[in-house]
């Protein structure tokens, strides 16, 4: 059993889905690691991980709407040390996630078809954020 860790840094560009897809399969090739799990950790709460459709921009758009009127950004909520978004993405963020797991197989992840690994900035300036890849297997 092998173990590969690596800390990557990425740039949001405020409220969007940035696919790190391409990021993660880097990272799995470098492990060297053949068969086993990716283990995903974002060091942030209020950004998230989400795997998602890859084809259509459309359900992205989608979904960001959604989520922008189940959680608006108004006056309402008692936090606000960083500004009126910082409460609402720490909500989205709860609601979402901050880690995931994924198999690996023959040293590729094992998404399906139409998956794809997404970084959430819920926040309306970007920020570096850290996400933490852990790669386990043989």
């Amino acid at each position: 059993m092998s173990d590969y860790q690596q800390i990557l840094k990425i740039k949001t560009t405020g409220k969007s889905l940035c696919n790190i897809t391409p990021k993660i399969e880097d990272a799995v090739a470098n492990s060297g690691i053949q068969t086993g799990l990716c283990s995903l950790f974002l060091r942030h709460t209020s950004a998230s991980l989400v795997i998602q459709e890859n084809a259509d921009p459309d359900v992205l758009k989608d979904l960001a709407n959604f989520l922008a009127k189940l959680v608006p950004e108004d006056d309402r909520y008692i936090h606000d040390a960083e500004g009126p978004d910082d409460m609402p993405a720490h909500i989205r963020t709860a609601l979402t996630h901050t880690s995931e797991q994924i198999p690996i197989d023959r040293g590729r992840l094992l998404l399906g078809t139409w998956q794809g690994i997404y970084l959430w900035e819920h926040r309306q300036r970007g920020h570096i954020r850290e996400l933490v890849v852990h790669v386990s297997g043989t």
